[in-house]
């Protein structure tokens, strides 16, 4: 069995900076509006870009704890639809990806 300490940090770390940035995002979302018009509608733009953000971030952290539930369960690298291994360049870059690349190509 492989040692994957490095990217469990790697994972971990990018879960805490997730977590601390939808804090953020919620506390400016449950900020009240303007009054004005304009500067309504800009907020209002702003609002659905936190949004949308917000659910970017939950789709990440998501990946995140599935691939962190895979080292748990020694199946990290693993491709999850063919059983290949994932090459390690690519969990280098894309620690928290369930396919390899052949099979994220097929998606």
């Amino acid at each position: 069995m492989l040692d994957w300490t490095a990217q469990k940090q790697i994972l971990e770390d990018r879960l805490k900076e997730l977590d601390e940035n939808l804090h953020k995002i919620e506390d400016a979302l449950d900020e009240p509006h303007s009054k004005d018009f304009e500067d309504f509608a800009t907020e209002t733009e702003d609002t659905e870009v936190m949004e949308s953000l917000g659910n970017a971030g939950l789709k990440e952290i998501e990946m995140i704890n599935a691939a962190l539930q895979r080292i748990k369960d020694g199946i990290y690298g693993e491709c999850q639809r063919c059983g290949d291994d994932i090459l390690p360049e690519r969990l280098d870059v894309l620690p928290f990806t369930p396919l390899c690349r052949n099979c994220a190509g097929k998606v």
